[in-house]
Formats: C-alpha cells, sequence, structure tokens
C-alpha cells in the first residue's frame, strides 16, 4: 500500500538449527516505526533465538534478516557495528552497574558513539550527558539522575534501561522479556513506556512476553512462536484469547 513506511526490520524464511535441535522454522515476519509487536511463545519456542538472528549475535542458516534496509548477513565487522547502534537490547535483568548513578548507565547508551578515551576516562561530552539526561526525564526518572541503580526498584531500573536505548537512538528495540520479574503495576507502567516512545519517535518494538493479557492490551500485533514456527502473526485485537490459552497448554502437555 503506497504511504505505508517500510518496515525497520524483515525477516523471510529465517531457519536456525543448534546440532540436531531446530530453533526456528521458515519464520517471516516484519516491524514497522512505532509499531510494538509481542512475540509470545512457550519457553524453547524460539524467542530468543530470534532476536540473537535479527541482531547477528548468531548466522542464520537459511533466510534473510534485514534491519534498516540492510542485509544483516552481507555487513562487514565494521559494518555491522554500526548497525548495531541502531539496534538497543533490553533485558529481563536490567544490565546495569549497580554501583553507578542512573545517569552514567544511561551514557553507557553513547557507547557506540563516542571516542574510547572518553568511555575509558567516563568523560562524555556535555551534548551526550544532556542526551542522556533527556532520556531520563521522558522515562520519569530525571529526579534519580544521580542516584544508584542498584537503589532503584526494578521498574525504576528497567526505565533506566529504556532511557539508554533512547540515549542510544536505537530505531528498532528487542525487548526480551523486560517485565517478567516485575510487579503488576510496574509492569504496565514499563510497557506503556515503551509504547509511548515507539509512537513519539518511530521506533519500531520486538517484545517477547509471556503475560498474554500484557501483550493483548500494549501490542499493536501479536506473532506467536510454536516449536520455531510461526502459528499468528496479526492485530492484537484479533487474537482470541482462547488460542493463547492452547498456545501454553501445548507445551506444557508436550
Amino acid at each position: 500500500m503506497s504511504g505505508t513506511p517500510a518496515p525497520v526490520v524483515a525477516l523471510q524464511g529465517i531457519c536456525k538449527r543448534y546440532g540436531e535441535t531446530v530453533a526456528l522454522q521458515e519464520v517471516s515476519l516484519a516491524v514497522h516505526p512505532g509499531e510494538v509487536v509481542a512475540l509470545l511463545g512457550p519457553s524453547g519456542a524460539g524467542k530468543s533465538s530470534l532476536f540473537r538472528c535479527i541482531s547477528r549475535l548468531v548466522e542464520v542458516d537459511a533466510g534473510q534478516v534485514r534491519v534498516l534496509d540492510h542485509d544483516m548477513g552481507l555487513l562487514d565487522r565494521r559494518a555491522l557495528r554500526e548497525q548495531r547502534r541502531a539496534i538497543g537490547l533490553i533485558f529481563q535483568q536490567f544490565n546495569l552497574i549497580g554501583r553507578l548513578g542512573a545517569l552514567n548507565n544511561v551514557l553507557a547508551g553513547r557507547l557506540g558513539h563516542a571516542p574510547t578515551w572518553r568511555v575509558v576516562l567516563r568523560r562524555f561530552s556535555r551534548a551526550d550527558r544532556q542526551l542522556a539526561l533527556a532520556a531520563l526525564d521522558r522515562v520519569g526518572l530525571l529526579d534519580r539522575a544521580y542516584q544508584r541503580a542498584d537503589s532503584l526498584s526494578g521498574g525504576q531500573q528497567q526505565r533506566v534501561a529504556i532511557a539508554r536505548v533512547l540515549a542510544q537512538q536505537s530505531r528498532l528495540i528487542l525487548a526480551d522479556e523486560p517485565v517478567a520479574s516485575l510487579d503488576p503495576a510496574s509492569a504496565e507502567n514499563v510497557l506503556n513506556v515503551l509504547r509511548e516512545i515507539a509512537r513519539e519517535r518511530g521506533i519500531a518494538v520486538l517484545c517477547s512476553l509471556h503475560q498474554t493479557g500484557l501483550a493483548r492490551r500494549f501490542a499493536d500485533r501479536i506473532v506467536a512462536l510454536r516449536a520455531g514456527r510461526v502459528v499468528f502473526n496479526a492485530e492484537a485485537a484479533k487474537c482470541d484469547p482462547r488460542f493463547l490459552g492452547t498456545l501454553y497448554q501445548a507445551a506444557d502437555a508436550a
């Protein structure tokens, strides 16, 4: 359709094996600017493998991964490093340095943009610091900029992680079960922030979740995996809760 923006990430026929284990089988999907896609599926369905293939932490066995219209498989080491600047990663366990303040953790998002000597000495430019402070402000934590990360609540730490990918100026966010360790109120807060920044900045968000109710509420689209295959890919509003129940029940029975 004319006027539809090109996808930020597009996968075509992705296959990945680890020895005799088939992790992904003919996976195709796309995520567009400003879109939040929830990736659902039981443990072992292939969600983490998919993230590793997108960022080319592992090589695909077949198929094509395109990020910002670049074939990830064709990039040399330098081009791959530059391309990864556009991919922000958010994890379940936050991956913050506890003894450092929130601001310094957010400044880690500038590592791919700053000269090595500035990184080693933690002497970031004024522009980088302003960018990091603005990112903290956007997630509602400007008043905690100089507070140690390990003294923040789980929800606050995850918002610092979101601020970090904003400071990185990511075009694509891969969030691997970002609310799995949070209480319900904090989980909703974090997902709401992710959805808002996706809309505001045209960031594509691919977020793996186990909480099907949250996926239906916060995602634009749901992609469900089972045994490495896509078994559902449609608007979240069209996803039958009964199907999502069987998605996990089938895995438990296997």
